[in-house]
């Protein structure tokens, strides 16, 4: 783990400092800076991320229920491969997830949160993916407008847990001119459908575009695979 640049923290156990180490375990995990089946000593952890073990136990435990981190009795913890199975199962979770939090939208739905929703993919084709960082927020934003309002906080919660995975994995490959065009189109009919009221024309607009993402990110990583380590796009 010595190529692995670290900004120092304070070696406190405050709630902050949990979250940032967490924050950049799974960064280095995700980037292949922990490489697959690696082991996760938290000793050797702490010293590394410059903090107190307590941290990166709860890092480790929370890494471990997303499914970067695998622990087995006797052996301790270590790195689960990032690869096109893990973002699979995660894509098939949120293709039941989110149609189902979409048509109670739907039920629930005003005027006001028409013209948020249309505001927020404006501003999407606006930026036309001129910044993928950017691209990345204003999608969220637009999404959160759904099923931020959901009286389920377990599936909300849990779709934004998914959703920051699968951006963090999804932003270290190139998004193809064919999946620009169709993330757009899917975002112009769910606001149509929901405008409509139609519930489950919404959810199935919802259920194509989840794995429509996922089966592209499936792809590119496939193709980086393929042609070996690949710079991440800036």
């Amino acid at each position: 783990m010595s190529g692995i640049s670290v900004t120092p923290t304070p070696a406190e156990d405050s709630l902050d400092q949990q979250a940032s180490v967490y924050e950049m375990i799974r960064e280095d995990i995700i980037s292949g800076r922990l490489g697959p089946n690696e082991r996760l000593k938290i000793a050797d952890l702490a010293e590394h991320y410059r903090t107190s073990t307590n941290p990166v136990r709860e890092a480790l435990q929370q890494l471990r229920g997303e499914g970067f981190v695998l622990m087995e009795p006797n052996r301790g913890a270590r790195v689960r491969p990032i690869d096109e199975a893990f973002v699979r199962d995660i894509i098939e979770i949120e293709m039941l997830i989110e149609p189902a939090l979409t048509r109670w939208f739907v039920s629930i739905v005003n005027d006001a949160d028409i013209v948020a929703l249309e505001a927020a993919q404006a501003e999407i084709e606006a930026l036309n993916y001129a910044d993928p960082a950017r691209h990345g927020e204003l999608d969220t934003r637009f999404h959160q407008l759904i099923y931020d309002r959901h009286y389920n906080r377990h599936a909300a919660e849990l779709w934004w847990k998914h959703r920051e995975i699968l951006r963090a994995i999804s932003r270290r490959f190139p998004t193809s001119l064919s999946r620009k065009v169709a993330v757009l189109r899917e975002h112009r009919e769910l606001i149509e459908r929901i405008r409509a009221q139609d519930a489950d024309g919404a959810a199935a607009v919802v259920a194509r575009h989840v794995e429509g993402s996922g089966r592209h990110t499936i792809e590119q990583m496939g193709v980086a695979k393929r042609n070996g380590p690949q710079k991440r796009p800036v």
